[in-house]
């Protein structure tokens, strides 16, 4: 036991060494309240046109099917606070998660690493690498690795750190230590999030329905139109949303990260409401290539700027 002691401490150590806000160890069986919260969620409809949540319910459900033998999750927290913000408060507004590169390269880099100090230093091993990128239960395996609790805008919450940060990990056929306590709930009475959102998607506390979060109609309603009776409420935001977790009184204690990969783009911070009018499909491409937004193409940021200007 001594031994797996050591061993989870090692990877913990060097995740933070890399570049990590925390990193936590648990078990890779499944999440049951997770996964009996999804299927709530997929019968409610609230996924909107998500059809990949209910499509893999079954993979999310068994870790095993992603990696035979999966016995441990080291998960990490990647931060992506800044406290620099665009500069015209008229123009369009994009989330803060997508100021700099695309996330997802960022992490998977440094998680690569951290697999490869496992095998090299710890023991020989199978690991299998996820970040927003395969069917798993990240926030609720994060939680149950004590990083945080799932507040009531849904995002988990660290009482460290906030929640400006990625999800990441690395599931693995090594025994280790985990930890015997999940994430305590410190929301308390507090119910900013789901007053502040504008579109009341947070339909209840902890329970979100996408299809009227402005991130998910922004983003992810690639085909649909957006609700034109919820044009106000958009306040100008054509990529994300992130009014539930800027009033959040955790987010307090954020800090600004200093990884390089997502480093904010100053030239996209310093853009006008008439530099964002004139936008072409040329200067999108040099202003968004490997980045977040670049998923959404020209075509659909075009889409939401027209609905909101």
């Amino acid at each position: 036991m001594e031994d797996l002691k050591t061993r989870s401490q090692l990877i913990a150590y060097e995740a933070i060494r890399l570049g990590f806000l925390d990193c936590g160890i648990t078990t890779a069986e499944a999440p049951e309240d997770a996964v009996q919260y999804l299927s709530d969620c997929i019968r409610n409809g609230y996924n909107g046109e998500m059809n990949y949540m209910k499509d893999h319910v079954d993979l999310r459900a068994d870790l095993k099917k992603l990696l035979p033998e999966a016995r441990s999750v080291v998960i990490v927290l990647q931060n992506y606070f800044t406290p620099s913000q665009q500069e015209d408060p008229s123009a369009p507004v994009i989330a803060r998660y997508a100021y700099g590169h695309d996330y997802h390269s960022v992490i998977q880099k440094k998680l690569e690493k951290l697999l490869r100090f496992i095998q090299d230093e710890i023991q020989q091993c199978h690991g299998r690498i996820f970040c927003d990128t395969s069917p798993v239960f990240e926030k609720a395996l994060a939680q149950r690795a004590g990083l945080g609790w799932s507040g009531k805008n849904s995002l988990l919450i660290s009482r460290k750190y906030g929640s400006f940060f990625f999800i990441g990990g690395i599931i693995t056929d090594l025994e280790l230590e985990y930890n015997q306590i999940p994430g305590k709930d410190y929301c308390g009475n507090c119910k900013l999030c789901v007053e502040a959102c504008p579109t009341g998607a947070l339909v209840s506390p902890h329970v979100l329905d996408a299809r009227k979060c402005i991130s998910y109609l922004t983003i992810e309603n690639r085909a649909g139109g957006l609700p034109v009776e919820n044009k106000e409420s958009f306040r100008n935001r054509v990529f994300g949303c992130d009014i539930c977790q800027e009033v959040c009184p955790w987010n307090r204690k954020a800090r600004p990260h200093d990884d390089p990969g997502l480093k904010p783009n100053q030239e996209l911070l310093k853009m006008t409401r008439d530099d964002w009018h004139a936008l072409d499909e040329e200067k999108f491409n040099h202003l968004f290539k490997d980045t977040p937004v670049e998923r959404l193409k020209y075509s659909g940021l075009r889409r939401n700027m027209e609905f909101v200007i």
